[in-house]
């Protein structure tokens, strides 16, 4: 991949999802913080039909450290892993309060310190949030950045690495979730619409088949 095929790339899907944002429903970063961890192994409409009800009781990071996990639990059920993922809620929010006087991370790290927290979260949370740069490796961005002819590797952090060697600070958070929007409407895992594709001039699968 040379600098200015990856430039080309970048420009061509940020012109195709121009307008493209985080699917997630929230209104502050607790919310998103939250959201993003439901959202493990389980879709984003899913998550936006839960977290209304589970956003109208707890408010604050004292409210859901201070609640009864088993009624987190119920809530959240539907989204699947909810043991855990109830235990997530109440765990980072205690951290929350006890390392970071109350308020959320803003800090790559600061976020990965937090119970239940990747790199994916932490950087949606950095761009989403922070306004700071940001190269979410979720399973979208993984098989297009594949494709796309990025790198040849499933892994998300080496995925992380290489898009931060080639795609602009300044591009990032757009660039990943117009890689979001194509992989859900066209580049799919097992049928992608190749014929239908904008992008397939740089598409490696697509030369191989």
């Amino acid at each position: 991949m040379t600098y200015k095929k990856a430039l080309e790339i970048q420009n061509a899907v940020i012109s195709l999802y121009p307008n493209e944002k985080c699917t997630l429903e929230y209104s502050n970063a607790l919310e998103l913080l939250i959201a993003t961890r439901l959202s493990a192994q389980c879709t984003d409409e899913r998550v936006n039909i839960v977290t209304p009800t589970l956003f109208n009781k707890y408010h604050n990071v004292e409210e859901y450290a201070k609640a009864d996990i088993t009624d987190i639990e119920k809530i959240i059920h539907s989204c699947g892993f909810y043991k855990d993922k109830a235990k997530s809620i109440k765990e980072m929010s205690i951290q929350i309060i006890n390392n970071f006087n109350g308020q959320m991370p803003n800090t790559l790290e600061g976020l990965k310190s937090l119970f239940g927290i990747g790199r994916k979260t932490a950087n949606l949370i950095m761009g989403e949030i922070f306004k700071m740069p940001a190269y979410i490796t979720d399973t979208h961005c993984i098989r297009l950045s594949n494709r796309l002819g990025f790198c040849k590797t499933t892994e998300p952090q080496k995925v992380e690495m290489i898009l931060r060697k080639y795609i602009l600070e300044e591009n990032s958070l757009k660039f990943c979730h117009g890689l979001v929007a194509h992989g859900r409407k066209v580049c799919k895992s097992r049928s992608p619409l190749c014929a239908e594709c904008t992008l397939s001039e740089y598409c490696v699968f697509n030369k191989s088949k």
